[in-house]
């Protein structure tokens, strides 16, 4: 599960100014190639070129490109502050940090890119235009004027383009998808459905030596490949206890250590164990979404629990993101969750990885369904249906035995959540009616 790639390219992809940047220097360069070239074709070119290229003089080129380049940068300026307050006020009604898929989407990098390059390219070629005085003759970089004023009109089109981008991606149905599909990509890297990974294995015996965090943040990343090369080399066998996504503490214990020999860890084993468990974990002042499974599903819970919330009081939102919840969790199914042993070269086990068990994972969601979603009609039904059709993929997948202890706890917990709400006692019965049907289920699918 070594994720170093990922995470660098997830670190890039979440900034805005990378491709910006990349874009901004091939402007200057251009804008600099340019008006050699034209000085180089000056009397070269043939006619039907020469007419299609910019035909006035240095006052007309410069008041050109002074227009283009004043007028980017305004409306670039507009544009993302405009982006941005809509931005925020989507984030109060859904989730703050939902923002992160704007701030990640490769239209809007290349968006900002287009305004920002058609600004450095006109202000670099307006300082090659010259006006005729005794040091020399006018020039008039035609090419390039020609080039500025294209990339203008493609500005223009990338402006209405981004706009009607915009006001598709700030729909709460495109932030739930854009969720839902980064949250399928992390649980196939996390929990692959070929996994040939072995389950997690008990601890050896004997007192461990604790290893403690040495900084505080969030987990965004374990570098397993070099904490198992370390375990190797010092011979000793490493329990990772926190998961990526867990908020870390310096100083409070985050793994146990023990010696793969007779007798305890001596002390440069001991310091070098723990310098390498304090080098492969990488912590931010955010989660992400690179090793974290429950991210996305925290995501889409923070979306339903705003919607279920008076100030909003958005049922079909809430649906909506129990219907991706849902489509989550019965792909967890048929996968292997939970922790995890890795092996060194001459299989020995060296390192246990706490990842969460597809239990914990629907702990996480029921916890919050039956404390804010059994308030309605509408959602209630909808919980209770996720339940059923957990149920049911389970059974296909072959797992229905493994998970079926944390299932039949979710459904007596949603039974009390229905009983004792204040709902109609006509939708109690029905909701009732439903959850009595779940047991059914599986034989119905295998039929």
């Amino acid at each position: 599960m070594d994720m170093s790639k990922e995470s660098v390219r997830e670190a890039l992809r979440v900034q805005l100014w990378p491709v910006p940047l990349v874009a901004v220097v091939l402007a200057l360069i251009l804008g600099q190639t340019l008006p050699s070239l034209d000085r180089h074709l000056d009397d070269s070119m043939p006619p039907v070129v020469s007419g299609i290229l910019f035909g006035g003089g240095p006052e007309a080129a410069r008041s050109l490109l002074e227009t283009i380049a004043g007028s980017t940068i305004t409306v670039t300026a507009l544009t993302f502050s405009l982006t941005v307050v809509t931005l925020q006020l989507a984030s109060s009604q859904f989730s703050p940090r939902l923002l992160r898929t704007f701030t990640r989407d490769r239209f809007v990098h290349n968006t900002l890119a287009l305004f920002l390059a058609t600004f450095v390219f006109a202000l670099t070629v307006l300082r090659s235009i010259r006006v005729e005085t005794r040091a020399g003759p006018a020039f008039v970089p035609e090419i390039a004027v020609t080039t500025a004023f294209a990339l203008t009109i493609i500005t223009v089109i990338g402006l209405v383009l981004f706009l009607a981008y915009l006001a598709r991606q700030i729909r709460v149905e495109t932030m739930l998808r854009d969720v839902h599909r980064e949250t399928d990509e992390t649980l196939e890297r996390v929990f692959p459905e070929h996994d040939s990974r072995r389950p997690s294995i008990p601890s050896p015996g004997g007192r461990p030596d604790i290893v403690h965090a040495s900084s505080s943040g969030f987990l965004t990343r374990v570098d397993t490949r070099a904490l198992l090369s370390a375990a190797a080399r010092l011979e000793a066998f490493v329990s990772l206890d926190v998961a990526p996504g867990a908020s870390l503490v310096a100083g409070v214990p985050v793994a146990r250590v023990w010696s793969a020999q007779a007798g305890p860890l001596d002390g440069d084993r001991l310091a070098g164990l723990a310098d390498a468990v304090s080098r492969s974990l990488r912590t931010d002042f955010e989660r992400t979404a690179t090793q974290d499974p429950s991210f996305g599903l925290q995501q889409l819970l923070d979306v339903t629990d705003k919607a279920l919330s008076p100030g909003v009081n958005d049922p079909t939102t809430a649906v909506h993101a129990l219907s991706h919840i849902s489509a989550v969790l019965c792909s967890l199914t048929a996968r292997t969750t939970g922790p995890v042993t890795l092996y060194d070269t001459d299989d020995r086990a060296r390192l246990n990885l706490t990842l969460p068990s597809f239990a914990e994972l629907l702990d996480l969601v029921m916890d919050q369904l039956v404390t804010y979603a059994f308030t309605g009609p509408r959602t209630a039904g909808r919980s209770i249906a996720m339940l059923s059709e957990i149920t049911i993929t389970a059974s296909r997948a072959g797992t229905l035995a493994t998970h079926a202890p944390a299932l039949h706890g979710h459904r007596a917990r949603a039974r009390r959540a229905v009983e004792t709400s204040t709902l109609d006692p006509v939708i109690r019965a029905d909701l009732l009616s439903q959850l009595n049907d779940i047991d059914q289920q599986p034989q119905q699918s295998r039929a």
